[in-house]
């Protein structure tokens, strides 16, 4: 019997006992999935301040988190097309990104020890994106400066479109990059949920 047939059987003989926990079964279904290598993208829905967050991890690390805005099962399609249509929720993987958002919000944490799969990002802007964690808690810095940080001191646009296209907003902190003149500037999540995190951060 190979993998799929075995979570198949574990699943029929779950629901042919007719006491079903829906939960339980998905936790269940999820672990062994994990054990059997067959899922590539977990994910799980994390409460915050800012809106419900859609967070979801590979086998490397984090690999996106997505706001409601952006729409959560538009960001899970794009995730069965980009990395792997093998996606289950509920994972224990995802345990550790949502109890370190949880207490990043609490402001107990200002730094995020995660490892991160950027894979959805390359080039320039993935360059870009590997110096926004040298911005420390509670600072910004302008598009101009991060420009120079990642070696290019001119192309202030392409910073600006690195961070629009950040696939891990929040745990690498794009919204502490802001105009020259000090004004928020854009935000993948609104100019709200920016204002937000720099207030957050200003407070501790």
């Amino acid at each position: 019997m190979n993998t799929q047939d075995a979570l198949i059987t574990t699943l029929t003989a779950t629901l042919d006992t007719g006491d079903v926990d829906i939960a339980d079964l998905r936790s269940r279904l999820a672990a062994r999935a994990e054990q059997e290598a067959l899922l590539d993208v977990a994910y799980r829905i994390v409460d915050s301040p800012i809106g419900p967050l859609l967070v979801a991890t590979s086998p490397v690390g984090l690999v996106r988190v997505a706001f409601q805005s952006e729409g959560h099962d538009a960001v899970l399609d794009q995730l069965a097309a980009q990395i792997s249509p093998r996606i289950m929720t509920k994972s224990p993987r995802s345990d550790d990104v949502a109890r370190q958002l949880d207490e990043y919000f609490a402001g107990r944490r200002h730094e995020f020890d995660l490892p991160l799969d950027l894979q959805l990002v390359s080039g320039f802007r993935r360059t870009v994106i590997s110096h926004l964690p040298d911005i420390a808690y509670g600072s910004t810095a302008s598009y101009k400066a991060v420009a120079a940080m990642a070696g290019n001191p001119t192309a202030v646009r392409a910073v600006g479109s690195a961070c629009s296209h950040n696939p891990v907003p929040v745990v690498v902190p794009c919204h502490r990059v802001v105009r020259s003149d000090g004004s928020s500037g854009n935000y993948l999540g609104g100019g709200d949920a920016k204002a937000a995190l720099i207030a957050l951060e200003s407070a501790a």
